[in-house]
């Protein structure tokens, strides 16, 4: 591995580790990963593509819209490995398919 973050360096190893430095991402993004057999291909440090970018993945909570103070709390055992492009969509599914009531918004004709 050659790039890790200087702040929670042994978290992140730890969950890194535990995931094989690969994204864990199982289809939560709404992609069903059918080149990677249902998980995501992303591998720490490696390019996306030929003409790719390169990964940095992170560890954070399963659930893509805890809040960072919540996800700093946790312990390595509830973090998961997620590419940046995974974890963005899975937390835009998530927040759709909230309640409205539940994400502060109103209807139309609320009133």
């Amino acid at each position: 591995m050659k790039s890790q973050p200087i702040v929670g360096a042994a978290v992140f190893t730890a969950v890194m580790e535990a995931a094989g430095y690969r994204c864990q991402c199982h289809g939560e993004c709404g992609n069903p990963h059918t080149k990677g057999e249902g998980r995501c291909p992303h591998e720490h440090d490696h390019y996306t593509s030929k003409h790719g970018r390169l990964v940095r993945l992170m560890a954070a909570p399963v659930d893509p819209l805890a809040t960072d103070v919540a996800a700093a709390r946790l312990p390595a055992s509830e973090l998961r490995t997620w590419c940046p492009d995974c974890h963005t969509a899975a937390a835009r599914l998530a927040r759709k398919h909230l309640p409205a009531a539940a994400t502060g918004q109103r209807g139309l004709f609320d009133l």
